[in-house]
C-alpha cells in the first residue's frame, strides 16, 4: 500500500513540483543572458544580488531588467511581461511617470540634496494636509523609518513603553513589530536575525480582528500605541470585520492609546487611502512606498494633539530626538513627491485602477470556479490577491495557514514564464495608471492555463 500524494488547497503538491521543475528548466533556457549577468553579479555582490530580496522571486537566478515603463519590464534577454507586482508596490503607479520623471530631471541641474527645505516644500506639505486630513507632516526615506520614528512620538508623548501590533503584521523592518504569537504566546518572528533584545517585553500581540483581546490588552493602560494596517495585507489579506475600526478607535481613545495607521500598501484603495475612504481618525499616519513615485520617501503626520504634546516632550528634553535621517526630505525626494501627488495620484487614475481591477478580480475567481479550486481572490482598490482558502480570512493567523510554498512558486515561475510577473512573496497584484486591458486579459489567461496545468 503507498501513501497517497499530499494535497493541500485542493493541489497535489507533487503535480506543484512537477510544474516548477518544468517551468524551471523553461526560464533558464530562455534568458542566457539574465544567467551571465547573474554570474556577473556574484563577483561583488553576496549571494549574487545588491538587495537580498531580489533573491526572492522563484528563479534559478534573478531575471535583470534592462527597462521598466509604465506597466511593463522588459529583461536583458528581449522578454516583455506585464507588471502586476510593480516593485511590489513602490511603482504602483507604473514604472516613471512621465511628470515624476520630468520633476526628477528638472531638480537633477537644482541640486539633489542640502538639508534645508526647497520652494517645493511648502506646497508638498499643503498637498499632504489637505490630502490626509492631519494638520502636521514629517519627511523620512522609508515607511521603516516613518513608523519607527512615529512610535518614537508615541512614546515619548504617552510616557508608557509598550506598543501593540496585530499578529502577522508587516511594518516594513521596525524591530518592535517582529512579534508574533506561537502556541498563544508573544515570541520573536521566527527567522530574526542577529535579535538581541526580547522585543516581547515592550510589545503586545493580539488577533487582527479580535476586539476582546484588544480590549484586554488596552485596559492595562501601559500600550503607548496601536499599530495597524487598516487592512492586513502582507501576510495574504485579512479584510477587518464590520465595526473593527470604529472599536479599535473608541477603546484606543477610552485608554489614552494613540493609534497610528500605516497606509503603505492600502493608498491602493483611493487618492486618501483606506483611511480616507472609510473616515478612520488616527493619531498618527504613515504611508511610503510608492509616495514619491519610485523615488524613496515617505511620509508621516500627526494630530494638533500630537504635536503638542510632542513639542512639550523635546522642550522637556532638549538634545537628539533619536528621529530623522541626513538624506530624508531631500529636494529630489520633495519634487518627486510634488508630482506624484498632484498629477499621478489622480481620482482619475484611481478610477482607472479600480475598474481594471474590478476585472481581474472577475477573471481570477472565474479561473479559479473553472478549475473546482477551494481559492478565492480578495481586493482592496488596485491591490487584488489570490488567496489559497475557500472564505475570507479573520485573521493573521488563517493568513498564516494559507501560505503553501511549493505552490506559490510553481504559480509564480509559471506566471512569470507566460509573460506577466506578480510579488514574489505571496499571491499580490497590483494594477496601475499605465496597465491595460490586455495586460489583465494576459493575466486572467495565464492563471487559467497554470491552474489547469495544476489540476490536470
Amino acid at each position: 500500500m503507498t501513501d497517497a500524494p499530499e494535497r493541500l488547497a485542493g493541489i497535489d503538491l507533487a503535480r506543484a513540483d512537477a510544474l516548477y521543475a518544468e517551468e524551471y528548466a523553461r526560464y533558464a533556457a530562455a534568458r542566457p543572458r539574465s544567467r551571465a549577468l547573474a554570474e556577473r553579479l556574484a563577483d561583488g555582490f553576496h549571494d549574487g544580488v545588491p538587495m537580498h530580496w531580489m533573491r526572492d522571486w522563484p528563479t534559478p537566478f534573478p531575471m535583470a531588467v534592462a527597462e521598466a515603463r509604465g506597466a511593463g519590464i522588459t529583461d536583458v534577454d528581449g522578454h516583455r511581461l506585464a507588471d502586476f507586482c510593480l516593485g511590489d508596490t513602490g511603482s504602483m503607479f507604473g514604472h516613471s511617470p512621465e511628470p515624476v520623471a520630468r520633476a526628477i530631471a528638472a531638480q537633477a541641474s537644482r541640486g539633489l540634496t542640502t538639508m534645508l527645505p526647497t520652494p517645493q516644500a511648502a506646497e508638498v506639505g499643503r498637498l499632504l494636509r489637505q490630502r490626509f486630513g492631519l494638520p502636521h507632516w514629517q519627511i523620512a526615506t522609508t515607511a521603516t523609518d516613518a513608523n519607527r520614528f512615529a512610535l518614537r512620538v508615541a512614546r515619548a508623548v504617552t510616557g508608557r513603553a509598550k506598543i501593540l501590533v496585530f499578529h502577522g503584521c508587516y511594518h516594513g523592518s521596525v524591530d518592535e513589530t517582529f512579534v508574533r504569537l506561537i502556541d498563544g504566546r508573544p515570541a520573536h518572528r521566527p527567522g530574526i536575525l542577529g535579535q538581541v533584545v526580547d522585543l516581547t517585553q515592550n510589545t503586545a500581540v493580539v488577533e487582527f480582528n479580535d476586539v476582546p483581546a484588544l480590549e484586554r490588552a488596552l485596559r492595562r493602560q501601559d500600550i503607548a500605541c496601536v499599530i495597524a494596517e487598516p487592512v492586513m495585507t502582507n501576510s495574504a489579506m485579512v479584510l477587518p470585520r464590520p465595526g473593527f475600526h470604529q472599536a479599535l478607535r473608541r477603546l484606543t481613545r477610552e485608554t489614552g492609546t494613540l493609534l497610528l495607521i500605516d497606509e503603505t500598501h492600502t493608498i491602493s484603495t483611493g487618492p486618501g487611502g483606506y483611511t480616507g475612504r472609510h473616515g478612520l481618525e488616527p493619531d498618527l499616519f504613515v504611508l511610503g512606498k510608492p509616495i514619491a513615485g519610485g523615488v524613496p520617501a515617505s511620509v508621516w503626520g500627526f494630530t494638533d494633539d500630537v504635536a503638542r504634546r510632542f513639542d512639550a516632550a523635546r522642550a522637556a528634553s532638549p538634545g537628539h530626538s533619536g528621529m530623522g535621517t541626513t538624506l530624508s526630505a531631500n529636494a529630489l525626494a520633495l519634487a518627486a513627491m510634488h508630482a506624484t501627488l498632484t498629477e499621478v495620484m489622480t481620482e482619475r487614475a484611481y478610477a482607472h485602477m479600480e475598474r481594471l481591477a474590478e476585472a481581474l478580480d472577475a477573471g481570477l475567481a472565474a479561473a479559479i470556479r473553472r478549475a473546482g479550486l477551494p481559492w478565492h481572490v480578495a481586493r482592496i482598490g488596485a491591490r487584488v490577491e489570490i488567496v489559497f482558502a475557500p472564505q475570507p480570512l479573520v485573521n493573521g493567523s488563517e493568513a498564516e495557514a494559507t501560505h503553501i510554498a511549493p505552490l506559490e512558486r510553481a504559480l509564480h515561475l509559471a506566471l512569470l514564464n507566460r509573460g506577466v510577473l506578480i510579488a514574489p512573496f505571496h499571491n499580490m497584484m497590483l494594477v496601475s495608471p499605465a496597465t491595460s486591458e490586455a495586460d489583465v486579459d494576459a493575466l486572467v489567461r495565464a492563471f487559467g492555463e497554470v491552474t489547469g496545468a495544476l489540476v490536470a
